[in-house]
């Protein structure tokens, strides 16, 4: 399976049921959402109200990416916003292991996440609770930055970890992705392919393209 999923932060944020209502039209099944504290990462973003408002309108699927410093404590509001896949951060100190039960438990799906810089042996313990493993390949805070073309290693050796372990999880990358980065992510075992700036700011037949090129629904 193999999917792109348009990042909303690079929508225009007074009108985000339109952005989101484009991305549906062109043919998306996945909507990604960047929830930033002003802490963990140097910016701010949505709120799960947003998140709620959003799914109103909305049967897409909600890729929900919680860049926060504390994110064990914001769960319950974003379990309740209507989130399908919930992506937290391995960098932060809290119980990580706990956070991605009340997750799972609560019938969502699990995700971790990984800046740039972060090495991948501490995904290792919780490999068999995810259902994605996300790589930011871009320093998290802001849109319109330039792709990281060192991460394409990590994703290589995440991806035979996933094959070693016969794990299951989706494999993402988060940050500067444009269509000429498709097949070398893919050739690095990439599964979910996550373009704000690129995505947003195209026409609907560069989208169109740009879906054709990751093969969504291949």
């Amino acid at each position: 399976m193999k999917i792109l999923a348009p990042s909303l932060l690079a929508g225009n944020h007074a009108y985000l049921g339109e952005a989101l209502k484009e991305a549906q039209e062109d043919g998306r099944k996945w909507i990604h959402l960047d929830i930033m504290d002003g802490h963990f990462v140097p910016n701010l973003s949505f709120g799960p109200q947003t998140v709620v408002d959003l799914r109103k309108n909305s049967d897409l699927f909600f890729d929900v990416h919680l860049m926060l410093e504390q994110p064990d404590k914001y769960l319950d509001a974003f379990l309740r916003a209507g989130s399908d896949l919930i992506s937290i951060h391995l960098e932060p100190t809290y119980d990580q292991e706990a956070a991605l039960k009340k997750i799972k438990n609560a019938g969502v799906q699990t995700g971790m996440a990984l800046n740039p810089d972060t090495p991948i042996e501490g995904l290792i313990p919780f490999i068999d609770q995810l259902d994605l493993v996300l790589l930011m390949t871009v320093h998290p805070g802001f849109g319109g930055q330039k792709f990281i073309e060192s991460v394409l290693e990590k994703a290589k050796q995440v991806s035979e970890i996933r094959r070693d372990s016969k794990a299951e999880f989706l494999l993402e990358v988060d940050g500067g992705v444009g269509p000429e980065h498709i097949e070398p992510c893919m050739d690095a075992g990439v599964d979910v392919f996550v373009a704000g700036t690129s995505y947003f700011q195209a026409n609907s037949l560069e989208r169109q393209k740009f879906a054709e090129e990751v093969g969504e629904g291949c």
